[in-house]
């Protein structure tokens, strides 16, 4: 299951980036990172494997800008569902939402447009670390008494799924997790 998204990440080539003075491994990946190509098999798959899975109780798909866009848009085609995207940038439309997150490379606002009180959504990202985006985007949506059917993150490296539940109760479903090293990307689980 998955083999496809696992086999391109275990072949995803590996560069050493700085960040706040500290030099980290960073794993480039067409989901991840839209370089070098995103193969339309992987983004099937992976939308095969959500759809599968998840019940069919979601009015809307959300995602955050910019790599998560691929994903939803997959989903979308497959579920008939419309894609709502959390946006990096402030629009000013009436009801507009904004909150803040810290990832492991950056900090920003991020914009909520489109949902309202009542909405049953269904999450989808690409990767998932630290969860500092994911945490406050979950935050805001209980605050707006949004109802989230289902959380699926592609990508895992660190422990941001398991802070996630342990904050909010949240499940938060990892299609594969991975380590990083200088030697490549490893894949140490994930979905069976």
């Amino acid at each position: 299951m998955l083999d496809k998204l696992k086999k391109s990440l275990e072949d995803a080539p590996v560069i050493q980036k700085e960040s706040g003075g500290q030099i980290y491994n960073y794993f480039i990946h067409p989901i991840s990172d839209g370089i070098p190509k995103t193969d339309p098999a992987i983004l099937e798959e992976i939308a095969d494997y959500i759809f599968s899975v998840q019940k069919n109780d979601y009015d809307k798909i959300v995602t955050v800008e910019a790599m998560g866009i691929p994903i939803a848009t997959a989903l979308s085609l497959k579920a008939r569902r419309p894609v709502t995207i959390i946006r990096k940038r402030k629009y000013g439309l009436l009801g507009e939402i904004e909150l803040s997150q810290s990832t492991g490379y950056s900090k920003g606002s991020l914009f909520i447009n489109g949902l309202q009180k009542g909405d049953h959504v269904l999450i989808v990202d690409d990767v998932i670390s630290t969860g500092g985006t994911m945490l406050p985007l979950l935050e805001t949506l209980k605050e707006m008494a949004v109802d989230i059917a289902g959380v699926y993150c592609v990508i895992e490296r660190g422990d941001g799924a398991t802070d996630i539940k342990k904050k909010t109760g949240t499940d938060v479903t990892v299609l594969v997790s991975i380590d990083v090293s200088e030697k490549g990307v490893t894949v140490t689980g994930g979905v069976k």
